[in-house]
């Protein structure tokens, strides 16, 4: 099926990515360029990626187009930058000067097209004593301090929040966001540059905030015991009867006393103003939980202000009822996945094609992207 791009696809339509293969960060950031309606074309190496996972449901190669290109054959390079030429934002995930080696750094692209976007996805960043070393999410999380602060017990480790926090909030995102300004800057200038997005940089940058509650006196710097990392007996997750849990976040007044009048425990409601008296607090709010099932008080609180929410599993969350109205989640396929977001009046995102198969468009987008190099039998 073909996915020449048209009006209605996406605010970035008529934008043309490449992106070299990797995993992780890189390729989200890409996803997001590609449900937003860039025309983003994967480069992908003879043999896969390594990573054992179905190339038909990694979702993060949706909506994309993929060629084959070996960057390790003499032509490889030189066909990589004939699409440089021709595109808008190059994203890549190497190790640094790995790129360089490969002849596709950004010496190279922006000689080719000064125009270009030359975006870089790492952990550590381009430069500092820990940039060539291996390293995941987890372990830039920890240096920033973002991993050492979450998790509801001050006496316990932290708790591990997947790779959402490093990989694709701290990473993929900013990603996206350094893409889409030097994208500007190039149409508006001229002038191509590199976006250096390190995991580490990103992750930082989100917990501004908490370090101005710290700089304020506000924040205590260890976890469980401040307003939003579980110490707050308000702000927290409990179980219920059945095993499932719900989501208290009532942190404003007039939705505390919704809470505690819905919930049924308006006697011990005063106890909010009295630190010595939130185990109290929590104690009195865990036992009520634990009264009726996660489908119970999900009926009790549903519609009311009291900031009360059932904790879903992965499967459970499309059918949500507010997520379905909405259509926050979609099927393709027969996979069930989240929708392209954010969502725009008149250019909205879609989900146009599902994960892309190695190879599986490089004669369409060798005819797109006026490079024949593609369908030469060397990167076949």
């Amino acid at each position: 099926m073909s996915t020449t791009h048209t009006a209605g696809n996406g605010p970035l339509t008529g934008v043309r990515v490449v992106e070299l293969a990797g995993i992780g960060p890189g390729p989200f950031a890409a996803m997001l360029l590609a449900d937003l309606g860039a025309d983003v074309v994967r480069v992908d190496r003879p043999g896969g990626a390594g990573i054992g996972i179905d190339p038909a449901r990694d979702l993060t190669n949706r909506n994309k187009r993929s060629v084959l290109v070996d960057l390790k054959d003499e032509r490889g390079p030189g066909t990589v930058l004939d699409l440089v030429e021709r595109a808008d934002v190059l994203v890549e995930g190497y190790r640094p000067g790995v790129a360089e080696r490969l002849g596709v750094g950004p010496d190279a692209c922006l000689a080719r097209n000064p125009r270009l976007v030359y975006g870089r996805m790492t952990g550590w960043g381009q430069d500092g004593p820990l940039a060539p070393t291996a390293g995941h999410d987890i372990g830039y999380i920890a240096v920033t301090g973002a991993l050492g602060m979450i998790g509801p017990d001050p006496e316990g480790p932290p708790a591990i929040p997947a790779n959402l926090v490093g990989d694709y909030a701290g990473g993929s995102l900013y990603l996206v966001v350094g893409v889409l300004a030097a994208l500007r800057h190039a149409r508006e200038h001229g002038q191509g540059q590199v976006v250096d997005a390190a995991i580490v940089d990103g992750t930082a940058h989100l917990t501004t905030m908490i370090h101005a509650m710290l700089a304020a006196g506000g924040w205590q710097d260890r976890r469980g015991v401040n307003l939003l990392d579980g110490g707050c007996p308000f702000y927290g997750v409990y179980e219920t009867s059945d095993g499932g849990h719900m989501a208290v976040g009532a942190l404003e007044e007039r939705f505390y006393e919704e809470f505690t009048r819905l919930l049924g425990i308006e006697e011990t409601a005063s106890a909010r103003h009295d630190l010595a008296r939130w185990p109290e607090l929590r104690a009195a709010v865990a036992a009520r939980f634990r009264s009726r099932t996660r489908e119970e008080w999900t009926a009790v609180f549903d519609g009311r202000d009291a900031c009360v929410a059932p904790v879903l599993s992965l499967r459970e969350a499309p059918a949500h009822p507010h997520l379905a109205a909405r259509g926050t989640f979609t099927e393709r396929d027969g996979i069930a996945q989240p929708a392209p977001a954010p969502r725009f009046s008149a250019t909205p995102g879609t989900l146009r094609t599902g994960p892309a198969l190695p190879g599986a468009d490089t004669a369409e987008v060798a005819r797109d992207w006026s490079v024949p190099a593609l369908t030469q039998e060397t990167h076949a």
